[in-house]
This record gives structure tokens, sequence and C-alpha cells, in this order.
């Protein structure tokens, strides 16, 4: 029998701490760390060569929407693809358990508005309602499980199916009795000690759910906030994740970590939400915050927030109450609203309010059906030319392609001086890639590579141990994944092996490889040398090295469960 399963020699090692970093070996016997140092002796099943190429713990992305894909997609491309071993599911407060089947097309509609997922995609992949392999949390965890994942998977209870498991359609309508609270309290419970990793929920006017009704936890007292996450207190492990919005944020932050114990995330702080120069402000706030034992971490974003999207699914204007009527309509009433002269004049006039606040000048014409020499041409410049405004523009060519015709506009993020601030703020952490949600609409997945390879090597804003570091034991230790995001003996044995002077990710490309032959935008990775997970290669020089329907070497990592091997 060899010492080691695997020997990655002769690389780089970066152990995700922020130390610098060692020409090392590094071994890895029965799923866990066994030896990092030089020349290291003894025979390997298996030996990786990893000279000229950095050595990293796996990366973690601690904001991904994958609870329904992974029932479909047990890969979870493409977050595999980039160097990702650990993903959290659960954020905003949306999932897909608890679900009673009576609800359970009620669930994935909201996911169809409110996180841009195709429905006819989500019931083909998902299944029908009475054939799910889960009602409650537990369930839920156990049927990942039981299926298998090609990476590592943490999951946090979601408001929004709680309350609604709880509620009923009521859950978008009104505020929960005392008795109902209590019900939800009993249910966090159970999901936290059953494993999971925490508690989420959104108060984002963006937020909007089937029928262009609130989602459940919008419509909930903030009372009703306190008492689920309250439910924190009461284990050794969580995290408590929202989405800001009127009622909830800095200050109902701190006072939720000082009563819970444990540390708040919460989406987004992104360049120019706050103004030119606001996003100092909020990182000041949240290092008092800090620094006064509320441990409030901001996410930020490496990349600009891209959103492309068609006036079937408009979820850019979802924050305007002008779109109330579209997004209740089904397709037919939507176009018969885009074309009343009343709708359009207030559009106009609303346009540049919300995710549009500066103009159309950062929005493109993305895909016209039957015009491809629209493609890529500026809304406003477009308009200018035919004499008309960029938001009838925009539902001229809408209506004239049955909703197909696609924009694209730059909602934040997009002064590189700003994200470079907010990237370089010990206080924030990296957030926010949204993997497996809006896939038609945008994909940032490809975070992880975009970081390393535009910040870290063409501008220099942070070295590869710091970005290295962003990506692992930061997130990690937030989200207590206590034996994953640093490469030392006894710890997971999940790396990430890539070439610094390659390291990057492609343009975003157009697939239809979801269920019902929906499209999504998926980026490819560049220098990404191997990814092993749990001491299995899942993936070598940009190929996975495990079939779909075999053996995967993911799995469930339960909060409460992971402490790291001596």
């Amino acid at each position: 029998m060899s010492e080691w399963d695997l020997l990655i020699r002769g690389g780089d090692v970066v152990d995700g701490t922020g130390a610098p970093a060692m020409r090392a070996d590094v071994a890895l016997k029965a799923g866990r760390v066994a030896a990092i140092g030089v020349d290291l002796s003894g025979d390997a099943d298996r030996v990786l060569e990893a000279d000229g190429h950095v050595v990293a713990p796996g990366f973690v992305d601690c904001h991904t929407h994958y609870d329904a894909q992974v029932f479909w997609d047990r890969m979870l491309t493409i977050s595999p693809w980039h160097g990702v071993t650990s993903v959290v599911v659960g954020n905003c407060g949306f999932g897909i358990a608890p679900t009673r089947p009576e609800h359970r097309d009620l669930i994935l509609r909201t996911l169809e508005n409110v996180e841009g997922m195709s429905l006819a995609a989500l019931r083909a992949g998902v299944g029908e309602p009475d054939a799910w392999p889960f009602e409650t949390f537990p369930q839920f965890l156990d049927a990942i499980d039981a299926r298998g994942i090609a990476v590592n998977l943490a999951a946090m209870v979601g408001h929004t199916p709680v309350r609604l498991y709880v509620m009923g359609e009521e859950a978008t309508e009104r505020e929960a009795t005392s008795e109902e609270v209590a019900e939800m309290s009993r249910i966090v419970a159970e999901a936290l000690a059953a494993g999971a990793v925490g508690f989420a929920t959104s108060k984002a006017p963006t937020h909007v759910g089937y029928a262009g009704k609130p989602v459940p936890s919008r419509v909930a007292a903030h009372e009703e906030v306190e008492a689920l996450a309250g439910c924190l207190a009461d284990v050794d492990h969580g995290v408590f994740q929202a989405t800001a919005g009127r009622g909830l944020f800095l200050e109902q932050f701190g006072a939720l970590a000082r009563a819970t114990g444990k540390p708040v995330t919460w989406t987004a702080l992104l360049g120019g939400m706050f103004g030119p120069e606001g996003h100092r402000g909020i990182l000041e706030q949240c290092d008092k915050l800090q620094e006064g034992g509320a441990a409030v971490w901001p996410q930020v974003s490496c990349r600009p927030l891209m959103t492309e999207y068609q006036m079937k699914a408009p979820f850019t204007f979802q924050s305007l109450g002008l779109f109330e009527p579209v997004s209740a309509a089904d397709h037919e009433g939507k176009k018969r609203i885009y074309g009343e002269a009343d709708f359009r004049a207030a559009f106009r006039e609303k346009a540049s309010e919300g995710l549009l606040s500066g103009g159309w000048d950062r929005t493109v014409v993305s895909e016209v059906p039957g015009q491809p020499e629209l493609a890529e041409r500026n809304v406003a410049e477009l308009a200018e030319e035919r004499g008309v405004h960029p938001a009838d523009l925009m539902l001229d060519l809408s209506l004239a392609t049955d909703l197909e015709a696609r924009f694209r506009v730059a909602v934040a993020n997009t002064d590189e001086d700003v994200v470079g601030e907010l990237l370089s703020a010990p206080g924030a952490m990296l957030g926010l890639s949204d993997a497996g949600a809006h896939a038609s609409q945008l994909c940032d997945a490809c975070a992880p590579t975009h970081l390393l390879g535009h910040w870290v090597r063409e501008l220099g804003v942070l070295t590869v141990e710091e970005g290295v570091r962003k990506l692992t034991s930061e997130p990690a230790a937030i989200f207590g994944l206590d034996d994953r995001g640093r490469l030392a003996p006894g710890m997971a044995a999940d790396v990430t092996v890539f070439d610094p002077a390659t390291v990057g990710c492609s343009p975003l490309r157009r697939v239809r490889d979801l269920p019902e032959g929906a499209d999504r935008l998926v980026s490819d990775a560049k220098g990404i040398r191997a990814v092993v997970v749990n001491g299995t290669v899942l993936r070598e020089d940009g190929a996975d090295q495990i079939a779909e329907d075999g053996t995967l070497p993911g799995r469930v990592l339960r909060g409460g469960q992971l402490a790291p091997t001596a």
C-alpha cells in the first residue's frame, strides 16, 4: 500500500492564510492533507506535477443558488471549472426546502421570478411535485447526500420557504402570528440541528416572486426576523446572511450579530450603489461594528454587475412600482401593457431610477432575432439615430420579437478604482457570485479565476497570497467551514492548482444545456491545472476526470460537524 494517495509535487504552496508562498510538495491521504514539505519521500498512488503552478486550498463560493440545480446537475457546473470545491446555497433566504407538496410549484415560480430561472427547466429538473425526495430541511440535506455531488455543499435554511411552509400563500400577504413565528422558529432550529450552516433572509425591493408578489421574507415583521435569527444563539455554529433592504441594514445587522454571537454577512456592497464615494462610509461603519464585537461583513464582488435581460422577464426593473402589473401578467399580458401609451410615458419617466440610475448610456442591445446588425449597439445612441426615447426603442424591439430581444446593462461595480478599494478592504468579504441563478442574464460563477487573472496578475491590487485568502480561509471561517479553506495537515484535501501566468476566464457564451433546452450563460476557465475534492482529482487541464453518473467526491458540509482532524 502506498504511503500517499496523491502527491502534488513541486508547486508553490499558498496555504490560504495569507502567508508567503513556499515551494513544497503536498501529500494527500484518506481525504485529508497528510503532509506538506520539501521533497517529500514515500510512494504515491498518483503524482501530479505542479512545477510553475500555485497549489492552493480549494476555493469556497459562499454565495450561490444551486439549491434546485443540484437535483439535475450533480457536477454543479460551472463552479468546479473555476477551482471552486465548496459552495454555500440558501442565500437571500431562497431555497426549495422545507416545502409541502402543495406549495412546490409556488416555490419554483418564486425562483423563476426572483432568480431569473426558467420555470420549465425547474419543473423538469427537480421533478413533479409529488416526486420530490424531501419535504423537510433535514430530508433535503439527506437527499443531496444520497444522490452524490461533485463538490462540497453547505446549505443555509431560507426564510422564504420556511414562511411559505407555515403560512401557505398568505406568506406573501401579511405578518405572521406569534404561533406561526414559533412554528417557524422550530423549523429553523431543526434545520440548524441537522447541519444548516446558517439562516438567510431578504428585504430587497428587487426580490419579487410569483404573480408580482413580494417574496415571503419581505412581508415579515422585524420581530419575526429577530426570532428566527435568534435560533443561531442556541447552537455552536451558524451565520446570518441577508440581502439588505428597508428596515434591515447596518443598525439591525449589528444588533443581530451581538444578540446571536454569530457573524452577519450581507449582500452586497458594490461600487456606485451609494454614490461615488458612499462605499467608504459603509466600510467605516462595518469596521466600527467589527471593532465593537459585532461581526458584520459586507459582501463585495470582483466583477462588474452586468445583467442581460428580456422584457418577458424584466428583473432589472422590478424595483419600480410601475412594473407590478407587468410582473403579475402572463406573456400576452406583458405585451399588451408594453403597448399602452400611459405605461410607456411612465416608463420613460421612471426608467432612470432603480437599477438603471445614471441613464441609458450603459445599456446595449445584446441580441435581436433577425437583426444581427443591432448586436452590441448602445441603446441611447441607437435611439437617438431613430429619433425615439431609449425606453420606447427597448419596448419596440421587444414587441417586434415576441419579447425575445435581449439587452445588457452595467448595473454597478464599473469603476475599477472603487472596486479595488472594496476588494482591498480588510472588513469586506468576497461574495455575490450568484452561481446557479439568473442563468440567462449573467454569469459570475467565474469570479475566482477573474479575481486571480485580473485583480492579482494584471492590476496587482492583491497579491497571490491575499487573493487566495479571499477565496479560501476567509469565507470558510465566516461560514464555519472549519475543515476547509487552508492547506495544513489534518485539513480536508480540497486543492486547486493553477498557473498564475495564465489563470483567468473567457468571455461569456450562451448555451442551451438546462432541462427542456433552457439557455444560460457560461464562462470557460483558463489556467486551472487541477481541482481536487476530498482527495479525488475531479478536474484536470480543463476536463472532468469523473463521469457525471460515477461516484462523485463531494459531500454535504453540515454545521457543527466540521472540525479538522488533528
